[in-house]
């Protein structure tokens, strides 16, 4: 959602006449899709990850879509038929694995169907995002492109352009010291943001107690997202701890506050990563989900743009580190500068008005 609402907000802030809305696909898909993904998919990564990660590897072997998954597409791809002939679309952008699939088996059963485009919101691709009858894709890095290419996805189709987030995640803060005030936060504290995602998987309340051992002045705020029971035991566990603390809900100034923090503790999510890379924000990636997660973190870790903990008893240890040395957070940002995409909207937006003009003038001749 976060990488679609960038999109829509580039391609509107270049052209205001460009209209765009944005489509939850599983609203279309049959009810056990929803249930599986609700809790199959949340309960399998908190309670079985070894065996989310097997079959998430399994799956990513496969050579041809399974049957269930198929009829899984082609059931959605019936319920949206209605939806895209009344809007008549001149281009469809996928940011996840699922509705790129249906959106393949749609080009299959219907005439006439608009050009795709495939998204990737994270630093590994898997197999369930790959069709020959998709137009383009973007994706985050150079290697994700060869491995497209080497499972037969031709090399014109393929363009890498970073995760696509909001241009405010590379606007630096020039006065830190200022935006700390505006977000009230204390000046003479180091600022330990921490995020466990929108779904409110992330072990924040753990993070936050193993920090309390941490001997240096801070001050940390958690963005616990939408998740209300995630936001009951991040509260019940702020009473436990000694230092200054701030518990956030779902807000719309992520941007600011890695912007105002001197360390990042996260679980590396694409669009959590990629917003971080692009603001510089030193990373620690603790509890990674089993799969693309997993791939993420190997990914940045390798790269030197995040350091990874395994136990929550060697958080302090892995910040206190970051925080204790500006050369040690520069090296780390250096890193993350290169590997940064803050412009990447912008160039996926691109990408999407060229389809759209090529559609254009296919119907007119």
């Amino acid at each position: 959602m976060a990488a679609a609402s960038a999109l829509r907000a580039e391609l509107e802030r270049e052209d205001p006449a460009f209209e765009s809305t944005v489509v939850d696909s599983y609203k279309y898909a049959a009810s056990v899709v929803s249930r599986v993904v609700s809790d199959g998919y949340l309960g399998m990564v908190k309670t079985l990850p070894q065996m989310y990660r097997f079959l998430y590897n399994r799956a990513e072997q496969a050579t041809e879509v399974g049957p269930f998954r198929t009829w899984i597409h082609q059931f959605t791809a019936g319920n949206l038929r209605g939806m895209l002939q009344e809007m008549k679309p001149d281009v469809v952008i996928c940011t996840h694995a699922f509705p790129c699939g249906v959106m393949a088996e749609y080009k299959k059963q219907f005439a006439g169907a608009p050009p795709v485009v495939g998204v990737v919101t994270d630093f590994a691709v898997h197999s369930f995002w790959m069709h020959e009858n998709i137009e383009r894709y973007a994706v985050a890095t150079p290697e994700m492109r060869t491995a497209m290419i080497a499972r037969g996805i031709r090399p014109e189709r393929v363009v890498v352009s970073g995760i696509p987030v909001s241009p405010s995640f590379g606007n630096l803060a020039h006065d830190v010291p200022a935006l700390r005030a505006k977000l009230d936060l204390p000046r003479d504290h180091s600022i330990v943001l921490m995020m466990g995602g929108g779904l409110g998987i992330g072990p924040l309340s753990t993070m936050m107690r193993a920090l309390d051992t941490l001997n240096l002045p801070i001050c940390a705020v958690a963005i616990v997202g939408r998740s209300s029971r995630s936001a009951e035991r991040v509260l019940d566990a702020a009473h436990d701890v000694r230092y200054p603390m701030r518990v956030m809900g779902f807000v719309g100034n992520v941007d600011q506050y890695m912007h105002a923090a001197d360390v990042l503790i996260t679980k590396p999510g694409g669009l959590t990563s990629a917003e971080a890379l692009a603001a510089e924000v030193p990373m620690v990636l603790f509890k990674p989900l089993p799969g693309q997660e997993e791939r993420n973190t190997r990914y940045l870790v390798d790269r030197h743009a995040a350091i990874r903990v395994k136990r929550a008893h060697d958080l302090p240890r892995a910040v206190s580190g970051l925080l204790s040395s500006e050369a040690v957070r520069g090296e780390m940002r250096s890193a993350m500068r290169a590997l940064a995409k803050p412009n990447a909207a912008l160039e996926v937006a691109g990408l999407i008005r060229l389809l759209a003009a090529e559609g254009s003038q296919e119907a007119i001749a």
